[in-house]
């Protein structure tokens, strides 16, 4: 996960949820079709793809995809 673009692509493509760049800083609330087994799914896929493990109760905190990239970017 080099950008938030790469973030945003795999949501998109894995989930087909309809995000976008311009979309990933709005709360999860208000994007279409998201709900809570998304944010569970996220994690799985994004340890698997960064191959490091991520933490449960800061994910849970995260209320938006460029939240969760700053997670995920943080060294």
């Amino acid at each position: 996960m080099n950008t938030i673009d790469d973030l945003v692509a795999l949501v998109r493509d894995e989930l087909g949820l309809p995000v976008t760049v311009e979309t990933a800083g709005l709360e999860f609330d208000s994007l279409p079709g998201w709900d809570s087994v998304h944010l569970l799914w996220l994690l799985t896929v994004l340890e698997e793809r960064t191959g490091r493990s991520l933490s449960m109760p800061d994910l849970l905190e995260a209320a938006s995809l460029e939240s969760v990239y700053a997670l995920v970017a943080a060294p």
